[in-house]
This record gives C-alpha cells, structure tokens and sequence, in this order.
C-alpha cells in the first residue's frame, strides 16, 4: 500500500490522540467521515497502526527508576542474540530493547520499582548465564523532553504519493 498524504496526517493526528473520534479525524484531515473511516481501517488492517494505548504517568502511582543498560554480549553468534532475546523478553520492567551499532550490542531500558528490583534484575541475568560479558547501567534523574509522537509529515514527506 502506497500512503499518499492523508494517509500521512491520518497517522499524525491518531499518533497525538487516539481516542479523538472519526468525525473529529475527518475535519482535520479534510475528508468526510465516511472515507476518512475507511482508511484508518485500511492502515489498520496493513500494519501502519499497530495499537492504541493509554499513556500513564507512572510518578502519580509512586516512585519509579528509569535505567538505560548497554550490554555486550560473549558470542555474536544467531543463537547467542536469540537466547538473550528470548530471556530478556519475559521481564516486566524492560520497556525496550534495541540492537545497535557501535561499543555494545544491546540497549534496554528499565522502568523499576527502585534500584534494588533493577539490581535483582541484572543479577537474575548475570545468573541465567545467557551470553552477557559485560554491562553499563544508566540511571535517568530527569526526563524534561519525552516525545510520544514522530514528525511524520516532515520525516516522510518525500516518500507519499501525491494526492
């Protein structure tokens, strides 16, 4: 499926609220609700949107720790990053997990409880003995940027069909 550029700001404004109605998302993307319904369902049902959700913040429920962890692992061998990734999968706090170029191989971000969970985290890992050579913890103090949504209509402006 080619996105033309409603397409583009369709997903721009579901990405800033997801929960604004179809006849809302029409008017600002200049259909009528009928066809503007008709392609979100299209995005949809193509993988362009993947989930709705509600955003949480976290500090109204109580105190929190956020960790960046670069690991490198032993081997780079398929199985190797496979076992990791299965492993590391099935932990509650690990928001994400991006494979990356450079001095490690790994980064992973942990949103915990507190330091001693994040620590209990690391040393369960360590104990599973599932490739990890080394690792570096980076404890976040302060987030004053966090973005939920991508610029869209200026990241991709050149790959859309005209309309």
């Amino acid at each position: 499926m080619k996105l033309d550029r409603i397409d583009l700001k369709i997903l721009l404004e579901l990405q800033k609220n997801g929960r604004i109605t179809n006849v809302e998302l029409a008017d600002l993307v200049n259909l009528s609700p009928s066809p503007c319904l008709m392609r979100v369902k299209k995005l949809q049902s193509e993988g362009y949107i993947t989930n709705y959700c509600a955003q949480i913040d976290v500090s109204k429920l109580g105190q929190t720790l956020t960790v960046f962890t670069e690991v490198t692992l032993k081997n780079h061998r398929q199985i190797d990053f496979a076992r990791f990734l299965a492993t590391v999968d099935k932990i509650d706090g690990l928001l994400e997990c991006h494979l990356v170029s450079g001095g490690y191989d790994y980064l992973l971000k942990f949103v915990t409880a507190g330091i001693v969970e994040y620590e209990a985290i690391m040393e369960r890992l360590v104990d599973l003995d599932v490739g990890i050579d080394k690792y570096f913890s980076y404890v976040v103090l302060k987030s004053p940027i966090v973005r939920t949504h991508l610029p869209l209509d200026t990241m991709f402006e050149n790959f859309v069909q005209p309309q």
